[in-house]
């Protein structure tokens, strides 16, 4: 079992009106991570915050940096952090 830690990253390109959301959210729930994305409404970007394994928190930023069909990721900003246990479920926020 890896440490646990917390992922915040803002997806920049072409992430809106893709199904970006959706994507972040299957694969986030595939391994068990809890958080939430969003749409940046002011910016091309979308925020994901999630907590976890550290280990799945990295296969999800892979997830991230290769987007779904129809997406253009054009770079993905990082930050880690503690594990805080802040979020029960991964959700889709607005």
């Amino acid at each position: 079992m890896s440490p646990q830690a917390t992922l915040h990253a803002t997806v920049h390109g072409i992430v809106q009106g893709v199904n970006f959301r959706a994507f972040v959210l299957r694969h986030a729930r595939e391994l068990g991570l809890s958080g939430y994305v969003r749409n940046l409404l002011h910016q091309r970007a979308v925020e994901v915050v999630a907590e976890g394994e550290r280990e799945e928190l990295e296969e999800l930023l892979r997830h991230l940096e290769a987007g779904p069909r129809g997406a253009w990721v054009e770079r993905v900003d990082v930050e880690w952090s503690e594990y805080r246990g802040d979020f029960s479920r991964f959700e889709v926020g607005f």
